[in-house]
Order: C-alpha cells, then structure tokens, then sequence
C-alpha cells in the first residue's frame, strides 16, 4: 500500500529547514540588543501584507520563513529585549527555546503516565525543585500550567473543593486592591459573584493591610457571610510589594481562612538569598502560584501551581470516563491529567528542568541578584534628575517614578506620563509602561532581564528626560 506523503518534507528539505530555523533564532539573540524594543503596526498595515485565501498549492518553506521574517517578526514588541521594561518581561533563555523545539518535535502528550512516563518524571522533579525552593512540606505538589492566570485558577478551584466542598453560597474571598486581575477573572469564572471578593485597601506601601483586613473578616461575619480565602500577593505588578506573609499566616491559621500566594511574578526570587528573606513566610501557603516564564527566564508558556498537600488536586480535578480506562496505572504512576484542568497538555516541564541542569541554582541565583541591582540602579538615576520624583523604591525589580514638573496640575501630570509612554514606543529604543498609584499615573520600570547592561538603563532614563522635557515646551 503507497504511503501518502502530501504532508511530508525529505531528508534534506527537513534539514534545511531547520538549519534556517535555527540561524533565525541565533541571529535573534545576538542582534536583539540593536534592533528596536518595539514595533507596532496598524492593522490596515498588516491586513495588506497578510491576508490572503487559503492557498490551494503549497509553497517552498524557506519563502515562507522570508516572510515571517519580514511581516511578522519584524512587528512585535521583543519581551526578552534587555530594553524591554514594561508589563513583566519575559527574559527567555536559549537553553528554554531549544528545549521548546524537542518538546513540539517529539509531539509529546503529557497527560499521563501511560503515555508519556519519562516527560512525567522530569515534571514531578522539576515541580519538586519549586516546592523545595519555597519551602513547602513534602506532601506538597503541583503541576505545570500555561501561566498565572491558570495557575490561579486551578488554586482556587482546589480551595472551593477542599475548604466548601463546591458550595460557593455567601462565600468571602479577600486580597488587596493591588492584588493581580486574573483572581476577580478566576473566582468570576469559578461562579463566585463580585460581591463576594472584598478589595482591602493596601497600606502606604502597598502591602495589603493586615488590620483592614481583620476588619473586614470581622464586619462579614457578622453579617452572616463566610470567610473563605487570603489572596495575598508574593511581588505586585504594579510595584512588585509583598504583603506581611508571615503576619496573613498567622491570621488565616487563626481564622480557619485558605491563603493563596499570588507569587506569579515574585516567587521565583525565593532562589536567592535576597528573595528569600523578602518571601519570608511563603511556605506557610495553602496553595501558590508561581510564573517561570517571568524570572526563571523560560519561553512562554509556563506557570506552576503547588498546593500544600498534593492530594487536593486529585481530589478536586479527578474524573475517569470509560474512554481513559487504559490509562489506570500502578500505583505511584501519575496522570497530570488528574491534577488540573487540561487532559492534553504539552511538555512544558522540559525547558525548565533543562535551563536548571545546564546552569544550575548559582547561575539562576546570579541572574535573580541582577534583577534587583538594576531596579535599584534605575531608582538612583532617576532621584539625579530634576522635574522627576520616585513613587515607590526599587523592590523585586520594579521601581515606579514619574515626571513631575511644578506648575503643572495633577490632571496635566497625569496626561504627560501617559504621552511619555507612547513617545517612547514610537522612539523604539526601549519599551516602558504605565501605571496608577493612588490616582496617579506613573512609569514603572521591571528590570529582570540579565542581558540588560547599566548603559541600557542610564540611556532609557536619559531618553525619557529628554523627551518629557519636550512635551513640557
């Protein structure tokens, strides 16, 4: 019987592919640092160049990597840019990348042991790393999910089950008002309403008030509701704060409350000795989320959910239909499809497992350090310049400033923040964004790239200075 091969490459055009693959991405790395951090098009720009109909005919694979170079490549904001600030970049490393390659070439499916027992043991060591790292007992587990947001997700999906059995009725959750929007989205999506997530206001570093908080608790109830669950945050986006930990564990222990740590961005920190006394109190959590595609460098996708007793995710994701019968192993095998909410899932264990065999704890440690210092380089710089002030310091790699003239209204200040943001997008050199503090609009800077040098921050800086100085006239 012939074979159809309409969906087939040979040999050579397998391996000219993918030597031109590669030489893309090696010409990535080493030109990042003098392409532009950013650049956007319009969509009338990039509907011209790329719609099209389905084509009928194939055509060669080295043309089309021209044009990805040229129409799509050529548009995107470079988040492992060392002048890429804004949001929370995503470093990335070439180890991470390369192992994203073997991971989508070997296809592999990994939701079960049955299926994929060797990929499943490199998740449960690598996910092991991580709970060792923050400090959680041996009963702890997790698995690797797509990112904060369905890290989140899954952790307070696992608190419902455990802590309400799934009644949801009157229900309190609480965080503050600086806490990250994938928990509203979470809990909306979980069934809660809106009503039932208190925003306690944060205090005047923006650490979630443990006193407000106790109120809070308090005043609901007495009003009959139930509190539930503490959202505390591990490093904020906006200013990469860490609420009291330590004080939150001792409240919810107290209070019979869940304590989930948002520690998305922040947690990773814990891998140096300067994170670790910042996270102080984090392996008091229930239950945790962590990103490693923000400071563990990895390629996107991929977050990790570790909750304090590795039995809870079974107990709230598993579900056997007669289709996966097959799949009921020994015991000691592991089904990650028990464990959350995706059956197909890919092998996103791999990269960090491989990033961390190649450059060890001391070398992540090493790039971990660096975050802060440039953090606190950027604060200094700023606090030279006149018509600037600080608006929150240099903590987790984030610092907050703003252009802040004196004869201008807090109205006109807020304006000409939001101006400096899109004048430095079009400038292209370095990529910063906005935030609101208080009412304020601020710039913040996330400095977790270990490829940005000191030049890169003293010239961003200088860049911004020049320009608010024309926009003021």
């Amino acid at each position: 019987m012939q074979h159809n091969d309409a969906l087939s490459l040979d040999r050579e055009d397998m391996r000219a592919l993918g030597y031109r693959v590669i030489d893309m991405l090696i010409e990535h790395w080493e030109e990042l640092p003098q392409k532009p951090a950013t650049r956007k098009a319009s969509r009338a720009t990039m509907e011209a160049r790329l719609r099209e109909s389905l084509p009928e005919h194939g055509a060669n694979a080295l043309e089309i990597l021209d044009q990805l170079e040229r129409d799509v490549f050529s548009h995107i904001m470079h988040l492992d840019h060392p002048r890429f600030f804004a949001f929370v970049p995503s470093p990335s490393n070439f180890v991470g990348v390369m192992a994203d390659a073997l991971a989508s070439g070997f296809n592999v499916f990994a939701g079960t042991w049955l299926e994929a027992s060797g990929p499943a043991q490199i998740e449960l060591v690598a996910v092991d790393w991580l709970r060792r790292a923050c400090g959680l007992p041996d009963s702890a587990g997790g698995l690797f999910v797509s990112g904060g947001s369905m890290a989140n997700i899954t952790a307070l999906a696992v608190a419902r089950h455990i802590r309400l059995n799934d009644r949801i009725e009157g229900a309190m959750v609480y965080c503050s008002d600086q806490t990250h929007s994938s928990i509203e989205r979470g809990l909306r999506i979980l069934g809660f309403q809106n009503n039932q997530l208190r925003k306690v206001p944060s205090d005047s570093d923006f650490r979630l008030d443990a006193s407000a908080l106790q109120h809070a608790v308090e005043a609901d109830r007495a009003a009959g509701q139930v509190p539930f669950s503490v959202v505390a945050n591990a490093g904020t986006t906006n200013t990469g704060a860490i609420d009291p930990l330590p004080e939150l564990a001792d409240f919810c222990q107290q209070h019979g409350l869940w304590l989930h740590v948002d520690g998305a961005y922040g947690a990773a920190a814990v891998l140096c000795g300067r994170g670790q006394a910042l996270l102080e109190g984090l392996a008091s959590a229930d239950s945790l989320s962590l990103d490693p595609h923000k400071w563990l460098f990895q390629p996107y996708e991929i977050g990790c959910v570790l909750v304090r007793d590795e039995r809870w995710l079974k107990e709230t994701f598993h579900i056997l239909p007669e289709y996966l019968e097959d799949i009921v192993g020994r015991e000691g095998e592991v089904n990650f499809c028990d464990r959350g909410i995706q059956l197909t899932r890919g092998f996103r264990a791999l990269k960090l497992w491989m990033s961390l065999k190649i450059f060890g704890r001391l070398g992540f440690q090493s790039a971990l350090d660096r975050g802060f210092e440039l953090a606190e380089l950027a604060e200094a710089v700023v606090r030279e310049l006149s018509n600037w002030q600080v608006v929150s310091h240099a903590q987790m790699g984030i610092v907050t400033f703003r252009c802040a003239p004196d004869d201008m209204t807090a109205e006109e200040l807020n304006r000409l923040n939001r101006e400096l943001v899109g004048e430095m997008i079009a400038d292209g050199f370095a990529m910063i964004s906005s935030t609101i503090l208080r009412g304020q609009t601020v710039l913040r800077m996330c400095t977790i790239n270990p490829r940005t040098t000191e030049a890169d921050i003293r010239e961003t800086i200088k860049r911004l200075d020049h320009i608010g100085k024309k926009l003021c006239g």
